[in-house]
C-alpha cells in the first residue's frame, strides 16, 4: 500500500476561493499555535471528537466541504488546522502527535490529510517530504486544489519557501482512540494565539 494518494481537482475552483477567504478573515487566524518545528507560519486549530463534527461545520461552516471529504469513517478524534507559509517559513521534521498535549500517551494518527487551498504560481520549494527512517516515500511538489491523504506515521517536514507569496493549506490529523484516550481529549476546542479569545 501506497505511503500516500494524491487526489486532483478536489473541489469546484470556487470553493476554494471562498475557503481562502474565510480562513484568511477568521478572527482566529494568526501566528501559529503549533510547536517550534513550524517555522514563520500562521493559522489556528480546531480540535474535536466525533460527536462535534456538526458543531465545528456550525462554527465554520466553510469547512463542512472539506470535513464531509476528507474525514475518515473510523476515527474519533481529531486536529485540523489552517497552515500558512510564506517566503522563509518551513515545517522541520516530526510526527504529528498534535493531540498529546491533551493525552501524552497517544499514538501517531492514523492518517493526515492536506488540502492545497493556495499555491503560488512558480512556488520555489514548499515541497512536502514523507520518511520513514532514513528512506524517503514522497517529495510532494503542492498543487493547488490536490488532496493528499498520508500514513499518520511517518516522519514528515515541509522545505523552506523561497519565493514570495503565499502556500496555504488545510491539514486534519486523524485519530482512533480508545476509551480512556479519548476521554481526555475536549470534545470541542480552538486553539489560536489571537488576542482576546477563550475557548469553551
Amino acid at each position: 500500500m501506497s505511503a500516500y494518494t494524491k487526489e486532483p481537482h478536489a473541489f469546484p475552483p470556487e470553493y476554494l476561493t471562498k475557503l481562502k477567504k474565510q480562513i484568511l478573515a477568521s478572527r482566529y487566524f494568526t501566528v501559529n499555535t503549533l510547536n517550534r518545528d513550524f517555522v514563520g507560519t500562521r493559522g489556528f486549530s480546531v480540535v474535536f471528537r466525533r460527536e462535534s463534527i456538526a458543531r465545528v461545520e456550525q462554527e465554520f461552516p466553510y469547512f463542512k466541504p472539506y470535513l464531509d471529504r476528507a474525514l475518515r469513517p473510523d476515527c474519533n478524534a481529531f486536529y485540523m488546522n489552517p497552515l500558512m507559509l510564506a517566503q522563509g517559513s518551513r515545517v522541520d521534521p516530526h510526527i504529528d502527535r498534535s493531540l498529546s498535549g491533551y493525552c501524552v500517551t497517544l499514538n501517531p494518527p492514523v492518517s493526515v490529510s492536506v488540502l492545497y487551498v493556495e499555491v503560488p504560481p512558480a512556488m520555489r520549494g514548499g515541497r512536502l517530504v514523507l520518511q520513514r527512517g532514513r528512506k524517503q516515500l514522497g517529495r510532494i511538489t503542492p498543487a493547488q486544489n490536490t488532496l493528499v491523504t498520508f500514513h499518520g506515521d511517518l516522519m514528515h517536514s515541509v522545505e523552506r519557501v523561497d519565493s514570495e507569496g503565499s502556500r496555504l493549506s488545510l491539514v486534519c490529523e486523524q485519530y482512533f482512540l480508545n476509551e480512556e484516550e479519548l476521554a481526555e481529549i475536549p470534545v470541542y476546542k480552538v486553539e489560536t494565539r489571537a488576542l482576546g479569545y477563550r475557548s469553551p
